[in-house]
């Protein structure tokens, strides 16, 4: 499986505030007061110019769904938390098993050796071992 390439924050977020604000149905202001709540965090240009991106309004889309359905914004802040918690958490769950697979192929690896290993005889010369000449 090939890894997704990350495109810069730079080169994702790129709608100014205005615009942002009317794609996710928003006044400006309501963007500004939950970036000071900690809601969004968009991108910041050496100017300091906020920019958007379309993870951004998804987010935004979010925030304005469950504010519809009567979460106040502390409540919309730990259930933000809460998802980003859950997808580490499944992010890691992945990793793990994919290792455990690994790791269960290579001890079935080592069993099937380990098998055939015992039926094969071995022939040891005594005199290269060392060992005393028991024949005679």
């Amino acid at each position: 499986m090939m890894a997704k390439k990350r495109i810069p924050t730079e080169l994702e977020a790129v709608y100014v505030i205005s615009v942002a604000a009317s794609l996710a149905g928003m006044h400006p202001q309501t963007l500004r007061i939950y970036e000071r709540r900690g809601l969004i965090e968009p991108f910041r240009t050496p100017g300091g110019t906020r920019r958007y991106s379309d993870a951004d309004l998804e987010r935004l889309s979010l925030i304005q769904d469950l504010t519809s359905q009567g979460i106040n914004i502390e409540g919309v802040k730990r259930i933000m938390q809460l998802e980003s918690e859950n997808e580490a958490l499944r992010t890691e769950v992945r990793r793990l098993r994919r290792q455990l697979k690994a790791l269960e192929e290579a001890a079935t690896v080592a069993i099937q050796e380990a098998r055939r290993s015992r039926r094969t005889e071995i022939l040891v010369r005594r005199d290269a071992m060392g060992l005393p000449d028991l024949s005679g």
